[in-house]
């Protein structure tokens, strides 16, 4: 009975812990990429990863530098991205979140 008793308080515990950090999450903005040609390529990076990512190299990378970062992604990580769409999701980056580009 004890033993129950424990795993009942253990659980809700449980419960309240992931509902105080639920409540943290959902007040979270979601992020939402620039309108524009290899939009929708781009979003596959949220297969993995938040969208933060995206904004918080903004301005940092190149062309390059993008196209080295989604090889990565796809040799280190297994991200599942098309090598034909590598190109595409590069120059979508570069353009519109890559360094010079207007923001």
């Amino acid at each position: 009975m004890r033993a129950l008793m424990r795993l009942a308080m253990r659980s809700s515990a449980g419960v309240v812990v992931c509902a105080i950090a639920g409540g943290a999450l959902s007040q979270e903005s979601r992020v939402q990429l620039v309108d524009g040609p290899g939009k929708d390529k781009a979003s596959q990076c949220a297969a993995c990863h938040s969208l933060d990512y995206i904004q918080m190299n903004a301005g940092f990378l190149d062309k390059a530098g993008w196209t080295a970062s989604i090889n990565k992604m796809i040799n280190a990580f297994g991200a599942p991205i098309p090598k034909e769409d590598i190109d595409v999701i590069a120059t979508y980056l570069a353009e519109h979140y890559g360094k010079g580009a207007s923001k």
